[in-house]
């Protein structure tokens, strides 16, 4: 068999042909690594090896430009110039970017002994504004920082809690998220949740690797895991920027500030000072001697003492304003907070801020939130939303006994993902079902499934009251069989449970041959006629029976509120025991 020479030629051929690209005479940072599809980060540190300093919205020339994208592998080429008349013809798009910038605003999250509060108090004592020398006065729940010049409004909540809460109501308050990790401890729960709210939160994250100095401190360990979790930092070849520091020395600080001016320029913050001011309640809080005094974070438009102001469901009359220094100002501008004083009420905590005309048209508005309030996604209900377009990915918080369960359960449901919707597991995490887990549901119009665990009281209530699917099973199989029906519109509907009231067993009381009945005191919700009753004894249900007798004294009657005593019969159980718990559930069909 003959061998064929190969042509030289040929062979140069097959050489792969760079990308090529076409660009204009002069174009910014931005639209440069939008081109070339780079992270705009990598673009700058490029430019900066060129010799050039630019940042994202500083216009580089097509020399410039065409020098890095060689850098990149990718050939450039002159853009034609067009006509007077075809550039008439492209629609003006970029309206946002002649709106003036607006400073960052900034959350810190993280395990709770991970530093969270030092290193928002280094930030604090080295960068208070000059104007405002001698620290923070009053702490309104915000503060902001000067750095070169620039404005950096910090969230001091209290965790990723208060976070999702203002989500939980509608409100995107946080611009970046600063995840505080340990660097002698590592990641932990709380490091994963407040990762897992602000994916969900879709917020950019930088990490400051804490207490660097510390001894047993390992950066390179939170480096893996941070990596283990889908945050691989810029020295390994992702997006994710970590910076080690020491809240204690000052380690730090100054390149974490940098970075969030950054990563702020890279947004692209802009708000409108002149538009009617719109903001989100980040504390809120009765004075005895001022009244109700909230803490507003003014995101767009500019709010001003006498404004007639709607928070939630009241409204009133702005009567004074205070910074951050408790000194009072006339007007809060994009990124500020700011105490106001004037509202009758206290409001919650990511309540939204809208300034009215007059007294007709606030109340106008509180009517019309209440008319918005948006559909909660459930099991039962998602074949209908699927259909009707309103719904396109459904959202999980997936509750386990062990962390074993996590990955099976999870690659089950995610691999139910359709055309029409996907599925998403936005926390995984293991023990009873919290009522952070249902805020986090809330703000992300989402559902709870747990798998062999509990669901903690205050998180049933809350679900109950914001009407949040939370469903709890066994088998792996038929976990996975009910969503995949529900997904396909074969699911039968929920028979739902309602606890209506708790109460604990005082005393014991013959009411008859081998008959007893509880006397009981009502801890809370209420007892009424005709429900089941559950007998618990420590975590171990002894029994649910129906009721066959409800007491007041003598009295038979309909039903017997919290902080009031009776007495209760079940049927076919008279085994009671004093400091029982009884709860009283009814059953329904879900919706």
């Amino acid at each position: 068999m003959s061998e064929q020479k190969q042509n030289p030629a040929d062979s140069a051929d097959q050489t792969p042909a760079r990308p090529v690209v076409e660009l204009p005479a002069a174009l910014t940072v931005r639209q440069l690594s939008a081109t070339i599809r780079q992270h705009p980060i990598e673009v700058i540190k490029q430019l900066m090896r060129n010799g050039v300093m630019a940042n994202v919205n500083e216009v580089i020339d097509f020399e410039t430009a065409a020098k890095l994208t060689a850098d990149f592998g990718i050939e450039a080429k002159p853009q034609p110039v067009r006509s007077a008349a075809q550039k008439k013809k492209r629609p003006d798009q970029e309206y946002l970017k002649h709106l003036p910038l607006r400073p960052p605003v900034v959350t810190i999250m993280g395990h709770v002994d991970h530093g969270k509060t030092r290193l928002l108090d280094a930030i604090r004592q080295t960068h208070v504004m000059e104007s405002e020398a001698g620290g923070i006065t009053q702490h309104i729940g915000a503060y902001q920082v000067e750095v070169k010049g620039q404005k950096i409004t910090f969230l001091d909540t209290p965790g990723h809690e208060a976070f999702t809460a203002m989500r939980a109501r509608g409100a995107r308050a946080t611009d970046i998220t600063i995840l505080v990790v340990a660097a002698d401890d590592g990641i932990m729960p709380q490091t994963l949740e407040a990762i897992d709210h602000a994916r969900a939160a879709e917020v950019p994250i930088i990490v400051a690797v804490n207490k660097i100095d510390k001894p047993g401190a390992n950066p390179d360990r939170v480096k893996q895991q941070l990596a283990d979790q889908g945050l691989v930092i810029e020295e390994w070849g992702g997006d994710t920027i970590a910076v080690g520091t020491s809240a204690k020395d000052g380690i730090g600080i100054d390149e974490l500030l940098e970075n969030i001016l950054l990563v702020a320029e890279i947004e692209d913050l802009h708000a409108d000072p002149g538009a009617s001011a719109t903001g989100v309640v980040i504390e809120a809080e009765m004075d005895k001697n001022r009244g109700a005094m909230t803490t507003v974070l003014i995101q767009n438009g500019t709010l001003k003492v006498g404004d007639i102001v709607v928070v939630g469901n009241v409204f009133g009359k702005i009567k004074a304003m205070f910074n951050d220094q408790n000194k009072q100002i006339r007007k809060a501008e994009p990124s500020t907070p700011a105490a106001i004083l004037g509202l009758p009420a206290v409001p919650n905590v990511g309540d939204t801020l809208t300034v009215a005309t007059n007294e007709r048209q606030a109340r106008l508005q509180i009517s019309e939130r209440a008319e918005k309030k948006t559909a909660t996604v459930t099991l039962s209900s998602l074949h209908e939303q699927i259909a009707s377009g309103s719904v396109k990915e459904l959202n999980i918080i997936l509750k386990t006994d062990v962390q074993g369960s996590i990955e099976p359960i999870r690659t089950s449901l995610e691999k139910l993902t359709t055309e029409k919707l996907s599925v998403h597991i936005i926390h995984a995490g293991t023990g009873n079902v919290t009522e952070n887990d249902v805020m986090l549901a809330i703000a992300s119009s989402g559902l709870v499934i747990g798998f062999s665990t509990g669901i903690e009281t205050g998180a049933q209530r809350l679900a109950d009251a914001e009407k949040i699917d939370i469903r709890q099973y066994d088998i792996i199989y038929n976990l996975v069989e009910e969503v995949d029906k529900a997904l396909k519109g074969l699911l039968e509907p929920e028979i739902k449970e309602i606890i209506e009231g708790r109460a604990e067993v005082r005393a014991v009381f013959s009411a008859g041959k081998k008959v007893n009945v509880a006397g009981m005191y009502v801890l809370e919700g209420k007892a009424t006629r005709g429900a089941r009753v559950r007998v618990m004894r420590g975590s171990e249900v002894i029994t649910e029976n129906p009721m066959i007798s409800l007491r007041r004294f003598k009295d038979d009657v309909r039903e017997i509120l919290a902080g009031f005593e009776g007495g209760v019969g079940l049927d076919g159980f008279n085994e009671f025991a004093v400091g029982d718990i009884l709860e009283f559930v009814r059953r329904e069909k879900s919706a």
